[in-house]
């Protein structure tokens, strides 16, 4: 049954009739996800770690906000708007990018992969708390089930000393989910724009006290990294997920960032020639089946006038700016 959003502290966001995300959108969106973890592995052969992370934030940023401007969109107005702008940038950018790629130098291996991907159970007290969105008990379990299936792939690779940054980063990736709804009203692009750029800003910052001047290979490699990583990675992905965290239930929503390291291995194993073992494909097909769990417990409220009021939300949810970014 959909459900409609309520702020229970603090002030609320208009009321949007909320159902499941766009089936078609999220496999985009989780499948360039996973792609990225190809391009970050390749980007970081020519290019310091916080450097890297910085410059695919401000790449993102700088793009839509041109974007924006060509357009003539209307810019964020009020002290309000820049503070929940700001806030975002720096829990969803600074602190996000700064964690997951420090979590890549640390060595990190399987499960700081899956911890980095904690989203879905991390968001579920939150969305109940600050949005009244509570779950029921199949959602629940199917949830537990999607992240002890990635468990199950990651734990053949080790630990790594990055996963507890890959754990922060998973929080911050949430907190940014959740602060979605706290700039309904804005524009979409631009509000995503200027996002990245503050947060891109202090991250550059970042990056010159801890590694110094920045000392980039700028090859062919790395360039196509970069665009690939800022332009479709990060720009067209938040945008997108910003949208659709305006619309569906966040559980439904984040339940669909378990398949980005479904199917960034399914890359390894075709570009790279990774082999996974048994119990990789025990925990993939525990992954898959509680992703169908979770989106079916939410399907039946769908259909006739809540199907028809989520599409209404939608359409006014497009005005306004709401992962993270994600890998």
């Amino acid at each position: 049954m959909s459900t409609t959003a309520t702020d229970q502290h603090g002030d609320s966001p208009p009321s949007v009739v909320l159902g499941q995300p766009s089936r078609w959108r999220m496999i985009w969106i989780t499948s360039v996800w996973g792609a990225c973890f190809l391009f970050v592995s390749w980007g970081l052969r020519d290019a310091p770690i916080l450097w890297f992370a910085s410059l695919r934030a401000l790449v993102a940023g700088a793009a839509l906000v041109g974007f924006g401007a060509l357009q003539r969109r209307p810019q964020p107005r009020g002290i309000r708007a820049w503070g929940w702008i700001t806030t975002a940038g720096l829990v969803n950018v600074t602190i996000a990018f700064a964690a997951m790629f420090a979590g890549v130098a640390g060595l990190a291996t399987g499960v700081a992969a899956v911890l980095a991907n904690a989203q879905p159970l991390l968001i579920l007290l939150p969305a109940w708390w600050l949005y009244g969105e509570a779950i029921s008990h199949r959602t629940a379990a199917g949830l537990s089930v999607g992240f002890i299936g990635l468990l199950l792939v990651a734990l053949p690779g080790g630990g790594g000393s990055g996963a507890a940054l890959s754990l922060l980063s998973a929080i911050a990736v949430t907190g940014g989910t959740l602060l979605a709804r706290r700039l309904a009203g804005m524009d979409l692009v631009l509000a995503t724009g200027w996002h990245l750029v503050i947060g891109g800003v202090v991250l550059a910052g970042l990056a010159l006290l801890v590694d110094g001047p920045a000392h980039i290979e700028w090859t062919p490699r790395f360039l196509v990294s970069l665009a690939f990583l800022a332009l479709v990675g990060t720009a067209a992905t938040t945008v997108a997920w910003f949208h659709e965290a305006n619309r569906a239930r966040l559980d439904a929503l984040t339940s669909w960032t378990f398949l980005a390291p479904v199917v960034g291995l399914a890359l390894a194993v075709s570009v790279l020639g990774e082999r996974p073992g048994g119990w990789t494909a025990t925990g993939l097909a525990a992954t898959l089946t509680a992703m169908w769990v979770v989106l079916r417990s939410g399907a039946g409220g769908r259909h006739g006038a809540s199907d028809a009021a989520a599409r209404r939300g939608s359409s006014d949810g497009a005005a306004r700016a709401v992962h993270p970014s994600r890998y």
